[in-house]
């Protein structure tokens, strides 16, 4: 998996390069969030959940399907997430993680289509290093990580998020 911080990077990244005329900081901040929140079923494991279960890490919370299922009962109880752009927003958001972990170099893929199929898959191409859980992050294995996200996922959103500010400079100019 990346590491958190490049998880939430992908929602920031979308937030600034749209602008606060369209995802507000609150949602955008909620977006980082969401990208995040796929991970919490690591839960699973000191309750005997297995990895390859599809409830076990990388399975049914790393899906399209629970993304949407999510943001939508997100905008029930918050009322910031209720327009048809902020549920797209958040949906966007989490589902940003399980395709941000198709393209790491292990593990066992992410269930992007569950509850349809539990298949565990990656993109055709993996050029994001694992991230090693705990300590182990931590070590040389984490720094040549952070090199990877920083090359494969940093820079291509750092570079969205420029190029929406400089076109929406453009147009009010």
């Amino acid at each position: 998996m990346p590491t958190i911080f490049t998880h939430a990077i992908v929602p920031l990244a979308i937030a600034a390069a749209a602008g606060r005329g369209r995802i507000s900081p609150k949602l955008a901040i909620a977006g980082a969030a969401f990208a995040i929140l796929p991970d919490a079923d690591v839960i699973g494991f000191p309750l005997g959940i297995d990895y390859a279960h599809e409830w076990g890490h990388r399975g049914a919370t790393h899906s399209l399907a629970f993304a949407a299922i999510f943001a939508a009962a997100t905008a029930l109880i918050w009322k910031e997430a209720r327009s048809l752009g902020a549920w797209v927003f958040l949906t966007l958001a989490m589902a940003s993680h399980g395709l941000l972990d198709t393209l790491t170099s292990g593990g066992l893929g992410a269930a992007l289509w569950w509850p349809f199929d539990n298949a565990r898959i990656f993109a055709p191409y993996t050029p994001v290093r694992v991230s090693p859980i705990g300590a182990d992050f931590f070590s040389a294995r984490g720094v040549v990580t952070l090199v990877s996200e920083l090359k494969w996922i940093w820079l291509p959103c750092i570079a969205a998020a420029l190029s929406g500010w400089i076109i929406r400079r453009k147009a009010r100019a």
